[in-house]
């Protein structure tokens, strides 16, 4: 593997496996044993094609990714901003306006209604698109998929180039600041989980959970929008000075301490799901309040997300600090696969309801298919003067 120096191949391969996990998690949710679909309205199922045939491993592997990875999303577009807000503010919402606003508003409209399609045959059994096509923008109220997060990533942008010129004093100074703790990680920790845990308790608390809300296609989630615009504000924050000198730098103890946060990561993670058993007996045998129960599980499940993402992000600086013809695809073509890969996922789920095949052997399939056909996808549409531009 050749070691590019002018630029910082971990993210881009972090940001390319991270697609992957998006893909892989879509694949796995028609096979979770909490599944279930709703034929009045199939956008209010857990997942828009449920299959007979589930695994209990599959919840644990949905579960896991659903803590941490678009919160890591959303960090590492965060560290591009500031090279981004280099060309003027101007210039970067122009260039978001084309590189998300356009790409959300085609994929809620087209991309979407092409997934979308095989939920309705099974909701009304028919073959009507005309009808599917009312549907959706009606009964369904213009559901927006995986897009949500190019929206709401968009409207982060927006945010920070707008107040940038009040902002960007104190920006950096943060990230010195930061990479003055590099010598010091368990309290970049401590402070990454009491910000999260401050970001994210409150609005869970009042919101619950699982609340979406929006107009239209402008779909959020409401509980974790404060936390996703906070690991946003970190990844800034770390992309305001030179990743190879900050907490990421080859001498920095925070790295150094990458077993140590990959070890947690898989523990806390554990010990999470090996809690929820003995805290719900604990609660319906009434020996403790619902709302301590409540904020216990809540706050490792912030542990959780807090480690998983430094667990990710350390991991891959220490070892995947390189790049070849593969990751560089992969790079290349992130975005593209993440806009396209729904249609795959849902269709080839589909297609695979009615077989009697192992639950494991129908996820690989799913995710296999997925990834090929929308990776290919990408590669030809970026050839494409008037869509390339946008990929």
């Amino acid at each position: 593997m050749k070691i590019n120096t002018n630029r910082f191949p971990w993210v881009d391969n972090l940001r390319g496996f991270i697609t992957l996990l998006v893909v892989a998690h879509h694949s796995s949710l028609a096979y979770t044993t909490f599944a279930f679909f709703d034929k009045q309205a199939y956008n209010a199922s857990t997942h828009p094609i449920v299959d007979k045939i589930r695994w209990i491993g599959m919840d644990i592997f949905e579960d896991f990714n659903d803590i941490f990875f678009m919160s890591l999303m959303f960090l590492i577009s965060g560290i591009f901003v500031m090279n981004g807000l280099g060309k003027g503010v101007k210039n970067f919402i122009r260039d978001r306006f084309f590189r998300l606003f356009i790409p959300f508003l085609t994929g809620v409209s087209v991309l979407m209604l092409l997934a979308y399609y095989p939920a309705y045959l099974l909701a009304y059994g028919k073959n009507d698109v005309k009808l599917y096509i009312v549907d959706y923008f009606t009964t369904e109220g213009w559901p927006v998929g995986p897009p949500w997060f190019i929206w709401v990533l968009f409207f982060f942008n927006l945010i920070i180039a707008l107040s940038f010129p009040l902002l960007k004093t104190n920006v950096q100074k943060s990230g010195i600041i930061l990479s003055l703790l590099k010598s010091r990680p368990f309290k970049i920790i401590l402070n990454l989980y009491l910000i999260s845990w401050f970001l994210y308790i409150p609005l869970l608390l009042w919101a619950g959970p699982g609340t979406w809300t929006g107009i239209g296609p402008f779909d959020f989630q409401v509980s974790r929008v404060l936390l996703y615009f906070g690991y946003f504000s970190f990844g800034l924050i770390i992309g305001s000075v030179n990743l190879n000198e900050g907490i990421f730098s080859i001498d920095s103890a925070f790295l150094k301490k990458w077993p140590v946060w990959v070890i947690g990561c898989v523990i806390t993670y554990a010990f999470l799901k090996l809690s929820e058993t003995p805290l719900k007996h604990l609660v319906e045998t009434k020996q403790i309040p619902l709302l301590p129960v409540f904020l216990l599980y809540r706050s490792i499940w912030i542990l959780s997300c807090v480690l998983s993402c430094v667990a990710f992000l350390t991991f891959f600086r220490q070892f995947l600090n390189a790049t070849n013809t593969w990751w560089n695809s992969l790079s290349a073509n992130a975005y593209g696969i993440y806009l396209l890969h729904y249609i795959f996922v849902l269709w080839t789920q589909y297609l695979l309801l009615n077989l009697e095949l192992p639950v494991i052997l129908k996820f690989v399939i799913t995710f296999s298919v997925s990834v090929i056909l929308s990776w290919i996808a990408t590669y030809f549409l970026k050839k494409l003067r008037f869509i390339g531009k946008y990929l």
